[in-house]
């Protein structure tokens, strides 16, 4: 009977060192699918990162371009309320002006109709010239769009 405990504490030693064995292994396993794990997110975050970074500066430059856009209308918007004002003065009769002066009238439009291109022109980003630059006096500017065509001209209200 002696024997039989024997047999049965070394079946148990036995059994408990292989199962402590194969628990060690488990835990090696474990640690090396978990230190996977946390390489694969450390370069998931590593790219959320880039990402967020790269939205924004995609957003910054947005809306710095929306800014500039809303200048231009802003400047095109106050030109087109200026041309407004300078068409509808009181009563005019461009018919009976033709008739009456013909060259005066032809003279008046064409350089209108020259300086309304340019100003289209410059609105669709041609460069200003020399003379455009240093305009500062009413007599020197284009008074179809004077912000656009004449930056450095400022009008005395």
């Amino acid at each position: 009977m002696f024997g039989y405990v024997r047999l049965i504490f070394t079946v148990m030693i036995v059994a408990g060192i292989a199962g402590a064995g194969m628990y060690v292994m488990k835990l090696r396993a474990d640690n090396a699918i978990l230190k996977a794990n946390q390489i694969a997110l450390e370069q998931s975050v590593t790219k959320q990162q880039e990402l967020l970074e790269k939205q924004k500066a995609d957003f910054k430059a947005i809306t710095e371009s929306n800014q500039q856009l809303n200048k231009l209308i802003n400047t095109l918007k106050k030109d087109m309320d200026a041309l407004d004002k300078r068409f509808n003065k009181g009563k005019r009769d461009v018919g009976k002006i033709g008739v009456e002066k013909p060259k005066v009238l032809e003279r008046i439009l064409n350089k209108g109709a020259d300086n309304a291109a340019r100003c289209i022109e410059l609105a669709s980003g041609a460069e200003h010239t020399e003379k455009e630059l240093k305009a500062t006096k009413k007599s020197q500017i284009n008074p179809e769009c004077p912000d656009l065509a004449n930056p450095s001209y400022v009008p005395y209200e």
